[in-house]
């Protein structure tokens, strides 16, 4: 057998140096990253733990702040419009206030604002949680003047039919119902007439979905 001479043994000897220094480097480095971890962890633990619990807390809070506001509009109060506007009933939640003008001026027989706590001025600029009216102009003229919005395609219009007259289908509009106002706008003909009733801004189409549109009546 040949066996390894002096320079064949020094290369093996210092091959298994190297790669045992690397090693032992490698398990060194591991170590000092585990322990500055562990240190870390022992170290802030307690604010660790505190962060935690405040995130909580405040995720908990929020939940029980919007069940109890939810709670809050219950029972729901109604507003009763006058024959000659075809009775129109609405529902709304009793955290909200509502004027309504049934004056029949400027060729609206019914027109009406809700919004929580008390409306606002109606030269005030906000945008109102929700809005109803009888207008006397005809349903189509009513649907002409959305159509340009529902071209460029910045509003959704899908067929709609109230409880009260299920045979009589109107329209529901998504989307930008007006020059940069966002919301949910329906339009019904009533004989001569259109009602109108919506919500001027995104953050009120629950309530509007859920409250104002499955509770709203009237007489064709």
């Amino acid at each position: 057998m040949k066996r390894l001479n002096n320079k064949g043994s020094v290369n093996v000897w210092l091959i298994g140096f190297i790669v045992v220094t690397l090693l032992f480097l490698g398990a060194a480095g591991f170590g000092v990253w585990a322990f500055m971890g562990r240190q870390d962890y022992k170290d802030n633990v307690d604010q660790k733990i505190e962060t935690a619990v405040t995130a909580s807390n405040a995720e908990l809070t929020t939940k029980k702040e919007a069940e109890f506001l939810e709670r809050e509009k219950q029972p729901l109060r109604t507003y009763a419009g006058p024959e000659a506007s075809g009775s129109l009933t609405i529902k709304y939640p009793k955290t909200w206030s509502v004027y309504a003008d049934e004056s029949g001026k400027s060729g609206r027989p019914l027109a009406g604002y809700m919004h929580p706590k008390f409306v606002p001025g109606l030269n005030s600029g906000n945008n109102y949680a929700m809005r109803f009216e009888v207008v006397d102009k005809d349903y189509a003229k009513e649907v002409l003047a959305l159509a340009s919005y529902v071209k460029k395609g910045t509003v959704r219009a899908t067929p709609y039919t109230s409880k009260s007259d299920p045979s009589n289908v109107g329209t529901r509009y998504d989307g930008e119902i007006a020059n940069k106002v966002q919301g949910a706008l329906i339009l019904l003909p009533l004989r001569d007439k259109t009602i109108k009733i919506w919500t001027e801004a995104t953050q009120f189409v629950p309530d509007y979905n859920k409250i104002i549109v499955p509770n709203f009546t009237y007489k064709p």
